[in-house]
Formats: C-alpha cells, structure tokens, sequence
C-alpha cells in the first residue's frame, strides 16, 4: 500500500511538472520564433539564415530547453504510471496554455474557449482521483 502511494505521489510530482514546463517551453519558442526573420524561400542561402537566426537565439534555446525536460519528465512518468492516466492528467496544460497566453502575451481569450478549458480540467480531475497504475510489472 504504501509503495502505491509513493508512486502516485511521484506520478503527480512529474505531472506538475511536466504541466509547468512544456507551456513554458512552448510560449518562449514562440516568441523567440516570431523575433526571427520568417524564411523568405525554399533557396540555400535562406534556409541557412533561417536556421541560423533560429539556432543563435537564447529565447529558442530556452524554449528547446524546457520542453527537453518535459520530455525527460514524461518519459519516466510513463514508465510508472499508465498512458491513459498520464495523458489526460497532464491536459490540465491547456489552462496553464490559456492562462500564458492571457497574462503573459496579452490575447484575448473569448468566453467559449474558458468553458472548453474548465470542462478539460473537470476531466483531469476526474482523472487525477483514479489509480495510476492498472497493470502490475
């Protein structure tokens, strides 16, 4: 019992993580992309510029950095818990997408897409009160 519920103490912890970093992630990508010069043409020397730009940027770096440890982080949860746990658990990103995108870069997010985002999170809690692990190892 009580190595059942040290994992699913664990599960959560890299949950939370994985919630926090990968729209991290995402959001310092996308600015650090639309800093960059968009690719002009298919033609050598703008691919190089492009991926030059894109390479030499912090803010890209950082983008790829954090979704690297989302990654990690998923990667290892899922070695301890079920797909079908871990995927919607981890859905609860789409408030933390929604509330980046509110606070942080300003836009506008309509009435319809906050209910769509409360229905997701009754869904991760729903989720969330369920065992992590269905199979034995």
């Amino acid at each position: 019992m009580k190595s059942q519920e040290g994992l699913h103490l664990k599960t959560i912890v890299l949950i939370v993580i994985m919630v926090s970093v990968a729209p991290l992630g995402d959001m310092f990508l996308g600015k650090g992309m639309k800093v960059i010069s968009p690719m002009a043409s298919w033609a050598p020397g703008d691919i190089f510029r492009f991926f030059f730009q894109a390479f030499t940027s912090p803010t890209i770096w950082l983008g790829i950095g954090l979704l690297l440890a989302f990654f990690i982080a998923y990667m290892i949860v899922l070695s301890w818990a079920d797909y079908s746990y871990v995927l919607p658990a981890s859905s609860i990103s789409i408030l933390v997408v929604a509330l980046l995108g509110y606070f942080v870069l300003h836009e506008v997010v309509k009435p319809t897409r906050w209910a769509g985002v409360a229905i997701i999170c009754l869904g991760v809690f729903t989720v969330g009160h369920t065992s992590p692990r269905t199979t034995e190892l």
